[in-house]
């Protein structure tokens, strides 16, 4: 039995945030149904790159879910959606602030209804405050949370835009689902839902928290500047003779000195502790030593030395990876019309619900009747 079979989620939301927050709750066994507009779905289904007419981000957040194809602004469609909610568990969304209310179908509405239901409401600054119908996108939050300010190649450089969506998928969905599961479990002692308000700034902020912890203490942590995004030469990313990278993570004074013998160079701990123009010094050695051999062969010849250097893998070659492939980190998915989809699982464990991600409205009258709604009532809203 996986950990939430019977429970129910309505998913409202859309792109990124949302989806991916129910994702992880469909892949813990809950039954997810994705909501959606009957014209357009999801926006992130057009994206391209496409399979079967799905885009590939689309297709790699939604599985195990259903869809049903309701248009909330239609009175037929709203009521029929306030009957579903009395029902269910959990409710996502990630609109505007005040949009549900303007729907008709906001928290008081819904709680009303159903005191159990919990509701997370994820937007860009939070359902209250100055910026709370701001409009943004995950380099806005990164940069007002400060995380944005803290990546760069080096001391000075300006800040570097990270390869993922920080906020969208760690300060929305991943806070997102934390919050869920905490409210699911506060419900069974209490019986009381509750409206869970996600601000992907703030949790991409709280990512900060190690920090913040050296400002309060004096610092002035910025990009390059700190032991872990660039100050050291210990703690970096080094080009290759191949044109591809390593990292090295060697911290500790025995794995400084490893990895320091492991390439030929003279070890000296007292390195790791080196101001930063000895530093600049420091990196260059190291990089005029790895850059004579390719990223692999660096990798076949430190890997007995325990030293803490690491290829920085290319994502097309992360299945191929033994750890990787040891671990079982990539599922196949029927992907439908799509053919099978390769999907990464997250660290919980294989999906619960490792069905295809739906196509619009695919399942909206098999849902309608687990929902208790007559086949009248079901032709009536669907057609």
């Amino acid at each position: 039995m996986s950990h939430l079979d019977g429970i129910r989620v309505l998913d409202l939301s859309r792109l990124l945030p949302g989806p991916f927050l129910t994702m992880i709750l469909a892949d813990l066994g809950a039954d997810v149904v994705k909501i959606e507009d009957p014209k357009v779905g999801d926006y992130i289904r057009a994206f391209p790159p496409q399979k079967a007419g799905m885009g590939g981000r689309y297709l790699a957040v939604n599985r195990g879910k259903r869809s049903l194809a309701l248009d909330l602004k239609d009175a037929r469609a709203r009521d029929a959606f306030l009957r579903l909610a009395a029902q269910a568990d959990v409710v996502v969304e990630s609109f505007r602030p005040g949009v549900l209310d303007q729907l008709g179908v906001g928290w008081s509405t819904l709680s009303a209804a159903n005191p159990r239901l919990v509701m997370c409401s994820i937007s860009g600054y939070g359902q209250t405050g100055p910026y709370v119908h701001r409009a943004g996108h995950d380099l806005n939050y990164i940069g007002l949370a400060g995380v944005l300010a803290m990546g760069a190649e080096k001391r000075g450089a300006p800040p570097a835009m990270p390869g993922i969506q920080i906020a969208d998928f760690a300060g929305g969905g991943l806070w997102g689902a934390t919050a869920v599961l905490a409210a699911l479990f506060g419900r069974e002692r209490s019986g009381k839902g509750a409206h869970l308000d996600i601000s992907m700034t703030e949790g991409a902020m709280a990512l900060l928290a190690a920090e913040l912890g050296n400002l309060d203490c004096g610092a002035r942590p910025t990009r390059g500047s700190e032991a872990l995004n660039g100050s050291m030469a210990c703690y970096g990313v080094y080009r290759c003779a191949d044109d591809r990278f390593v990292s090295v993570g060697a911290l500790e004074p025995k794995f400084w000195i490893a990895f320091n013998q492991a390439i030929g160079r003279k070890p000296d701990v007292s390195e790791l502790i080196a101001p930063p123009p000895r530093q600049e010094q420091i990196r260059e050695e190291i990089a005029a030593i790895l850059v004579t051999r390719s990223r692999d062969e660096w990798v076949a010849a430190l890997a007995a030395h325990d030293c803490l250097l690491e290829p920085v893998l290319e994502l097309d070659e992360l299945p191929s990876h033994p750890l990787h492939q040891a671990r079982e980190m990539f599922v196949t998915v029927d992907g439908g019309a799509a053919g099978p989809l390769r999907h990464v699982r997250t660290p919980l464990g294989p999906p619960a619900r490792p069905t295809p991600p739906p196509a619009l409205g695919a399942n909206g009258k098999d849902v309608l009747a687990e929902y208790g709604f007559a086949a009248d009532e079901i032709t009536a809203l669907l057609g």
